[in-house]
């Protein structure tokens, strides 16, 4: 049974943006798209351990601000060439 986290309302992540959410495991990154799509992946790097929710979202993707490595959203794999992956969370919008 998965347990939801109510984060905030869909207008207040920007679009083409994100919002941060501490939890007690690291924090998460909750993106939202060009088409407001939501995604959430831990917000680290799998090269640096860069800040994602920094990055610059890009269609489904996100690219990490210290060394430009992407990131597919929906999956948390780097994009090749890179190599890598970040945990990815669910996430959904209600209403």
């Amino acid at each position: 049974m998965s347990v939801w986290m109510r984060v905030c309302p869909l207008e207040e992540i920007p679009r083409l943006g994100s919002r941060v959410v501490q939890t007690g495991n690291g924090d998460i990154a909750v993106f939202r798209n060009g088409t407001d799509e939501v995604f959430a992946l831990r917000d680290q790097c799998p090269h640096k351990g860069g800040p994602l929710s920094q990055g610059i979202v890009h269609g489904c993707r996100v690219a990490c601000p210290l060394h430009g490595m992407v990131i597919e959203l929906e999956s948390g794999s780097a994009v090749a060439p890179d190599e890598g992956r970040v945990r990815t969370f669910p996430a959904k919008v209600e209403n």
